[in-house]
């Protein structure tokens, strides 16, 4: 491959992780290295099944990438392997899969990320990890919406069974 196709090549790819940078709910930047070829798998299913997508991608190209989307703050955590997880629908999930495995498995090592559009250290994003899911939430909100309409109905029920009651004697 000629040296300006591999330079229009890395370039697009900047602006391709630039733009998941911006983009992106979160984006949790982890080393996982020494992971079986088994944990990984298990690992990007998990996180697959959830909406989010890891890739492992070149520190340079990463430095690059938030240079480009104003995430400067990042350019101290791309040392050794890294490989980003993009989430653009839901800011816990990543968190969340990610902690669970890494405190599963020793050899993945959270380094930080963004989190609605914030640089991130591990303790922030260990608080995101604690947090219920979007699912959880609006399971929650369904509960506490159906309750006033539940005791209404409870209501309801009850006094009907007592009028059943005074006809029946």
């Amino acid at each position: 491959m000629p040296k300006k196709e591999v330079i229009d090549a890395k370039a697009k790819k900047v602006d391709e992780i630039a733009k998941d940078f911006t983009e992106a709910v979160s984006a949790i930047v982890v080393d996982s290295r020494g992971l079986t070829v088994a944990q990984d798998t298990e690992l990007r299913k998990e996180l697959r099944d959830n909406g989010v997508k890891l890739m492992v991608i070149k520190n340079k190209i990463l430095e690059r990438a938030a240079d480009k989307s104003g995430h400067n703050d990042l350019k101290s955590i791309f040392n050794g392997p890294s490989a980003v997880a993009f989430s653009h629908e839901d800011a816990v999930a990543p968190a969340k899969i990610l902690k669970k495995f890494a405190d599963e498995h020793d050899a993945l090592v959270i380094k930080g990320g963004i989190i609605e559009g914030e640089v991130a250290d591990i303790e922030k994003i260990n608080e995101f990890a604690t947090l219920p899911s979007r699912e959880e939430l609006l399971s929650t909100l369904a509960n506490i919406l159906q309750a006033p309409v539940r005791n209404v109905a409870y209501a309801v029920k009850a006094i009907a069974d007592s009028k059943s009651e005074d006809d029946a004697e």
